[in-house]
């Protein structure tokens, strides 16, 4: 599955500090901006995927689960 977020990256000192604007949380850190964004993407992905687990433990055995495509 493939998702685009928006980064918002800073330079702080010697490091740039970034944030994820749709994903509340999701924060990353880097001595590149690069570096920034591969951390940034992992605390995305962790948090997606805890909410996911999390909200899956309300679904009825019964429900329907689909893929949806969002543009």
């Amino acid at each position: 599955m493939r998702n685009e977020f928006t980064a918002i990256i800073e330079k702080d000192g010697e490091w740039y500090i970034g944030y994820c604007l749709e994903v509340p949380g999701a924060n990353g850190q880097g001595k590149t901006i690069d570096e920034c964004k591969r951390d940034l993407a992992a605390a995305v992905a962790l948090i997606l995927q805890d909410r996911r687990e999390d909200m899956l433990r309300g679904v009825p055995a019964d429900a329907c689960r689909e893929v949806i495509t969002v543009e």
